[in-house]
């Protein structure tokens, strides 16, 4: 599927066929995707856009030639966001307008069967790797935003391969020896970098941020540690301006899970990867929660918003309103299913927070058609949804990611506009 703007008309082929006569030929007709919902909330579906003005700031200098690194976007959110369909249609456009500034962080290995993010492919031997979804009230464990960690020795093996869009020249890793000091070999496509991860000393911690670079651009990467290390992030970005987006999901998180995420790893990852946009996409799984109560999900997202003010100053943050969910068994009016109320509490919260604390806020909800349109999307002849009513399909994320970049783009360029009449 192309991956050029959304506004222009993408066409999906539908299964509604006609026979070709004589020929036994079946022909496709081209189907136009939904036009997006309209906002009631927010105009063109963007709230408090002013509060990107420092991302705006980034854009411009890239485009007038004055940027000697990337734009980076970082989105921390569930299963929408692991999945790369959404982020990796806003990062292909985003390239497309800005250049290619990288791939962004990966977990550090295979964090779940079937996953497959976009642009590049990870395979693992002998590669533990556990992930947490630490909502229920548990105590913080040690792992940052990924929200994995790799426990890994001699002998294991992690190899990514990139497309030539995805191509890199400056690998990044966070992690530590354990118990003693170990060691990374990096073999790039051409080329061997190594780096070192100090042990524990008198039982503390070394957590660091490594950093190799590469002659010249790289397509694969293979790694491989000499003695025991544990990792939590890789990070394939190059060394110039364009645009790296980093999508870094767990699936079945909620916004809990990012306040109890460890903050020393956190705040590490931060100054490490210098993000210039911070999005927050949790919210449906807060809203299906069987015992959600609005008080406490008001407190962690307040206390989310505030670890990343302080960790990460200078990053614009937007936060992703809570996307249509409907649930089965319940019954209602859209096909028999209904949203469960509290994701509509959410949603409050989420906007009114947003406008509280100055942070952005997106109109999911709203764009992607309001009431029962999760329903309408699954049954339509081209499915934008998947049968749970939950989670898109691949045309659906392209065509929502579409969405969401285009309408951030809009405020980009409104904000260029009016600086240019005020200049």
């Amino acid at each position: 599927m192309s991956l050029g703007a959304v506004g222009a008309a993408i066409l999906i082929l539908a299964g509604q066929a006609d026979v070709q006569a004589g020929t036994g030929a079946v022909a496709y007709r081209p189907v136009a995707a939904p036009t997006p919902g309209v906002s009631s909330i927010c105009p063109d579906g963007l709230c408090g856009e002013a509060a990107l003005e420092g991302l705006f700031q980034a854009l411009e200098a890239t485009e007038a030639g004055a940027r000697d690194r990337p734009v980076h976007i970082l989105q921390i959110g569930d299963s929408h966001t692991a999945g790369d369909r959404i982020t990796g249609a806003v990062r292909a456009r985003w390239q497309a307008r800005f250049g290619v500034g990288g791939r962004g962080v990966l977990p550090p290995g295979v964090p779940y069967a079937g996953y497959a993010p976009m642009q590049v492919e990870v395979t693992t031997t002998d590669w533990p790797l556990r992930t947490d979804v630490l909502s229920g009230g548990r105590l913080p464990v040690g792992v940052g935003f990924t929200g994995s960690e790799a426990d890994v020795a001699d002998g294991a093996v992690m190899t990514i391969a990139a497309e030539n869009s995805a191509a890199f020249d400056k690998v990044q890793i966070c992690g530590e020896g354990w118990p003693k000091d170990a060691e990374l070999a990096l073999t790039g496509s051409a080329g061997l970098r190594t780096m070192v991860f100090p042990g524990s000393r008198d039982e503390i911690w070394q957590p660091v941020c490594q950093t190799a670079i590469f002659d010249t651009l790289q397509t694969r990467l293979e790694i491989r540690p000499t003695g025991r290390v544990k990792l939590h992030d890789v990070r394939l970005t190059r060394q110039g301006p364009g645009v790296e987006l980093s999508n870094l999901g767990v699936v079945g998180g909620t916004v809990q899970d990012l306040v109890l995420r460890n903050g020393d790893w956190t705040r590490l990852e931060l100054d490490a990867w210098r993000p210039d946009l911070v999005i927050i996409a949790f919210g449906v799984n807060d809203g299906f929660a069987p015992n959600f109560n609005v008080e406490d999900y008001e407190s962690w997202l307040n206390g989310a918003l505030t670890q990343l003010r302080v960790s990460a100053p200078d990053a614009a943050i937007l936060l992703l309103g809570a996307p249509e969910g409907l649930k089965a068994g319940i019954g209602g009016p859209c096909g028999g299913r209904a949203a469960p109320p509290a994701l509509t509490m959410v949603r409050d919260v989420q906007r009114r927070v947003a406008s509280e604390t100055g942070v952005a806020f997106w109109d999911w909800y709203g764009r992607m058609g309001g009431d029962c349109s999760a329903e309408r999307l699954a049954t339509a002849p081209e499915p934008y949804m998947r049968p749970d009513r939950v989670h898109f399909t691949s045309p659906g994320a392209e065509w929502i990611g579409g969405v969401l970049s285009d309408d951030l783009l809009a405020a980009y360029d409104r904000w260029k506009a009016a600086k240019g009449e005020a200049d």
